[in-house]
């Protein structure tokens, strides 16, 4: 087996993956990473040859770009002050507590490659924290605070690690240069963030087409990843800057198949590009045990011990920081997000699960110093990286199902059917208004307006059927039975239709694109 068949086994293992964890009620990146991690042990399946600094260009941005369709800039705004003590002031705890440990029970570890490790383990993986707690049904509170901390915490850790790297391999630290690194980094993220997103709205109206602008999707978030490493800024912050922009300027709300194209495409980008990074992490145990030489049960006493560190300081942190968050919260009267009992504080605890980027960075580590000395100790660090990445994201990840059942951590389905109900009505309203205001200016028959009244209340009672009295709720229903029925025939009529249409692909005279083009017509009448 080469390398493309590998790459092809665990794309087809990405979208295996997903119905078979529905039905066992296991996440798929856990599933994938135990097919990596199985594959990885396979005599004829090769050793992965991604080059370590390619892995997080080619595999963040995308995944990052499809987590923030999930949100909004408002989410966030509402949110800033549990996201920065998780994002920002967790993963500087974090570290600070790794390094120490670490450089303690490790033999011949500086400290600046201890911080090193602390900075790559620090952040929870925002793919596996959203792919697991998204398909438990949590509370949304819950899945917008660890998308958000997901999203942030890259960040601050990715620009921890860069500056404790630099330090390890030139010798040289300052705390001024550091903080500087930092702000530069955020200023200059936003920035690129910033002008990008402006940029490719604008392109967006004038490629004026649902598959072009799809494409051009495809690429921003990599060249707002690259364009803001080169300019020294951070990448992972450059991304979500474009993409919250992108997602709050977009103003075309009739645009309703560029939507649906857009939607669809990236639920599969999303789907294969998690597969294969979680396949990857499983796939890299094989080099990472071939580091050990003899060692792997002393070095993994080294990686118990940092687990334990970083499990137990989310723990210790999240219980007063949650504390604190409620105290603010209803002295200041914030909308903001947090959670409501210990049992959330438990769920976002065993939440904090490592994944593509600890790998990415563990594997990134330089070879050698500047003055061409080994760099210190960097298997005992890529062995201790792994076992912090398999214990959390195996072991939580498997277990997190069960925590969360034997809690009774669940959404409160009444409040999203409350706002549901909110919205179905502002949408029935605003279809009257806007029917009222075409009367004004247009007599319109009676009939006409009896029907397209009936069909401004229908506009929400479709969404949310308890928005209506009984008597009305039955003569809808009736409505709705006949209208299905038109429906029901309609659809094989353009079903006959399409077939005809197609079938004409192989009859000779007919040219393929001019068939297609009748059947996109088709199949656009059908969606609407």
């Amino acid at each position: 087996m080469d390398q493309l068949a590998l790459l092809l086994v665990l794309l087809l293992g990405a979208l295996v993956t997903v119905p078979v964890g529905e039905r066992v009620g296991l996440p798929a990146p856990v599933l994938m990473t135990l097919v990596g991690g199985v594959l990885a042990f396979v005599p004829f399946v090769p050793n992965v040859d991604v080059p370590p600094d390619l892995i997080l260009p080619l595999v963040l941005p995308p995944l990052l770009y499809a987590a923030v369709q999930r949100t909004s800039w408002r989410q966030f705004a509402a949110n800033i002050r549990p996201i920065l003590l998780l994002a920002v002031a967790l993963v500087f705890v974090t570290t600070a507590a790794v390094a120490a440990v670490a450089n303690a029970v490790v033999p011949g570890l500086p400290l600046v490659a201890a911080v090193a490790l602390g900075a790559l383990v620090a952040p929870p993986d925002p793919v596996a924290a959203t792919a697991v707690a998204g398909s438990l049904g949590l509370p949304r509170r819950l899945v917008s605070i660890l998308e958000g901390e997901g999203l942030f915490n890259d960040v601050t850790a990715i620009v921890l690690y860069h500056v404790a790297i630099a330090a390890a391999v030139s010798g040289d630290f300052s705390w001024s240069a550091a903080a500087g690194q930092l702000v530069l980094s955020a200023v200059v993220a936003v920035a690129v963030g910033l002008v990008l997103g402006w940029l490719t709205n604008k392109l967006m109206a004038l490629l004026d087409d649902a598959t072009l602008q799809t494409g051009l999707t495809l690429l921003v978030p990599f060249v707002a990843y690259v364009l803001a490493e080169e300019m020294l800024g951070s990448g992972v912050l450059a991304v979500l800057t474009t993409a919250l922009y992108l997602a709050e300027n977009a103003t075309d709300a009739d645009d309703v198949l560029g939507r649906i194209t857009a939607q669809s495409f990236w639920e599969i980008v999303d789907t294969l590009v998690t597969g294969v990074a979680f396949g990857l992490i499983g796939l890299e145990l094989h080099n990472v045990f071939g580091t050990a030489d003899g060692r792997e049960w002393e070095m993994a006493g080294w990686g118990a011990a940092v687990v334990t560190v970083v499990v137990g300081v989310r723990l210790l942190w999240l219980l007063p920081a949650t504390w604190l968050a409620k105290r603010l919260h209803k002295r200041r009267d914030y909308d903001e997000e947090i959670p409501t009992s210990w049992r959330e504080t438990v769920v976002m605890w065993w939440s904090g699960m490592r994944g593509v980027a600890s790998v990415a960075l563990a594997l990134a580590i330089p070879l050698k110093t500047d003055d061409g000395a080994p760099f210190p100790a960097r298997d005992e660090i890529v062995f201790i990286a792994f076992c912090v990445i398999v214990a959390t994201l195996v072991a939580q990840g498997l277990t997190l199902p069960w925590l969360v059942k034997r809690l009774g951590v669940r959404a409160d389905t009444d409040a999203e059917r409350e706002l549901e109900r909110e919205l179905a009505v502002r949408a029935a309203k605003a279809a009257k208004a806007r029917l009222k205001e075409i009367e004004d200016v247009e007599e319109l028959p009676e009939e006409v307006s009896e029907r397209l009244l009936r069909g401004a209340f229908d506009i929400g009672a479709r969404i949310s059927p308890d928005i209506v009295d009984d008597e009305r709720r039955e003569r809808h229903m009736k409505r709705v039975d006949r209208m299905k029925a038109f429906q029901r025939v309609q659809r094989e009529m353009m079903s006959a239709a399409r077939h005809e249409v197609l079938s004409a692909r192989s009859e000779p005279g007919y040219d393929p694109e001019i068939v297609d083009r009748v059947l996109h017509h088709l199949d656009v009448r059908s969606l609407r």
